[in-house]
């Protein structure tokens, strides 16, 4: 996923109302970014930190800048949300997940479930219907491991149980984590900040859901998956 056009520098003031953030730019304006990320976003919010940011020419946009990305402990990490599907895509389509690779079609944004819409559905003549989850992760409180979630999510909950119900409907549910930073080499799903979706996650298995994570290279040129990683326990 490359940007389509350069990002540009500056420095964090503070992030408010969770989708809003005050940042000072490197040419010294102070401007109002637009936080494509409506989560808690932990330990990537301190104030003084470099960010890289979007710019739209859209005169009807209130906020002509977009925050992409941030700078912690020496790496970047990429927290806009609306960017793993097209990560996730990629890395589908390139082969880098083997058991998804080779289906003959993709569909991005279908409904299925209980009112829920599955981000990517694969299918094929040959093959069980895929339906592929896809969730942004970008903690981390251990140097090399990454963690989802950062907060409770009922809907990421939800998400699962759906998936579950697929496979024992005869499809493949299959629970895709993107990484969006190049530090981490393992993931954990993260039971002491969400008990419930660790619960699910659990279920979820058990029920013969898969679950994969996905690593990503990182540059204020664009975010790209580079390889698999294990999810430990």
């Amino acid at each position: 996923m490359i940007f389509a056009s350069p990002l540009v520098t500056g420095t964090l003031v503070q992030r408010y109302k969770r989708f809003l953030a005050d940042i000072v730019l490197d040419d010294g304006k102070a401007i109002t970014s637009s936080v494509p990320n409506t989560g808690s976003m932990l330990g990537l919010t301190d104030p003084g930190i470099k960010v890289w940011l979007s710019h739209s020419d859209d005169l009807k946009r209130k906020y002509p800048h977009t925050l992409q990305m941030v700078e912690v402990s020496g790496h970047i990490v990429g927290i806009n949300t609306g960017l793993p599907n097209r990560i996730a895509e990629e890395a589908i389509i390139a082969g880098l997940i083997p058991s998804l690779a080779g289906y003959a079609d993709l569909k991005r944004e279908q409904r299925y479930g209980a009112n829920s819409r599955i981000d990517i559905l694969l299918t094929d003549p040959n093959r069980p219907t895929a339906y592929v989850e896809v969730k942004n992760v970008h903690f981390s409180r251990t140097p090399g491991l990454a963690e989802f979630p950062d907060s409770p999510t009922a809907r990421g909950a939800k998400h699962l149980d759906e998936l579950g119900n697929m496979v024992e409907t005869g499809h493949r549910g299959v629970m895709l984590y993107v990484i969006q930073r190049g530090d981490c080499d393992q993931l954990r799903i993260c039971g002491d900040l969400d008990p419930v979706y660790a619960a699910a996650f659990e279920r979820a298995m058990r029920r013969g859901v898969e679950a994969y994570a996905v690593k990503c290279h990182i540059t204020p040129a664009g975010i790209a998956a580079v390889s698999t990683m294990p999810i430990i326990d």
